[in-house]
Parts: structure tokens; sequence; C-alpha cells
């Protein structure tokens, strides 16, 4: 079973930076697509950003483009997102996971969730 651990949460102000990490363990990270989804109490869990095995390459959600960056390191077997100009309504509860196959864009996707780690921005 692969273990998903998020990290880097916490309380900002608007405008500010936030950059979330995603350890895994077991296979290397490029083994994986990765994604970053966000969920706030009683809506679904929405994808923000995703980067395919292999080659890299990533998507993004409409209302972070230009603002957030994913990546990896595989060095550091760690992934990671980070999060410039943030916004009160990017308010929520982070999730890192991740997938063998499948479209980056998916929830149905990915295979390996971790616990989340909330974000809040003040305004």
């Amino acid at each position: 079973q692969v273990q998903v651990v998020e990290s880097g949460g916490g309380l900002v102000q608007a405008g500010g930076s936030l950059r979330l990490s995603c350890a895994a363990s077991g296979r290397t990270f490029s083994s994986y697509t990765m994604g970053w989804f966000r969920q706030v109490p009683g809506k679904e869990r929405d994808f923000v950003a995703g980067i395919s095995r292999g080659i890299g390459t990533t998507y993004y959600a409409d209302s972070v483009k230009g603002r957030f960056t994913i990546s990896r390191d595989k060095a550091k077997n760690t992934g990671y997102l980070q999060m410039n100009s943030l916004k009160p309504e990017d308010t929520a509860v982070y999730y890192c996971a991740l997938s063998w196959a499948g479209d980056p864009r998916l929830r149905r996707s990915y295979d390996y969730w971790g616990q989340g780690t909330q974000v809040t921005v003040s305004s």
C-alpha cells in the first residue's frame, strides 16, 4: 500500500504564497501521475493541478492557472504545489493523489490519496 502525506498548509493573507509538499512511500515519484485536489465543506473535491508520469505534462484548473505551479523533485521523491497570489476563495483542504494511469484531471483516475492539509487565505 502506498502512503501519501501532504504538508505545508496553513494560514496566509490574500496575495501571499504557500508551497504544499507531497511525499510518497514505495516507488519513485515519477512512476506516478500526481494530482492536487481541493475540497470545501459541502462541496465536491475539485481538481487543481496534475502532472503526468514520465514526461511530466502539467494540467491546471482555470481558476489557478498562472498562479499555481505543480512540480516534482525526483531526487527527493517529493511533489509540490507552489501557490502564489492566493485568494480567499482558494481556502480549502488540499489533497495530493497518485495514479498509475488515466486522465490527471479526473478524480476517478487516482489510486492513492493523502489525508489532506488545510489552506486558509484571509482577506
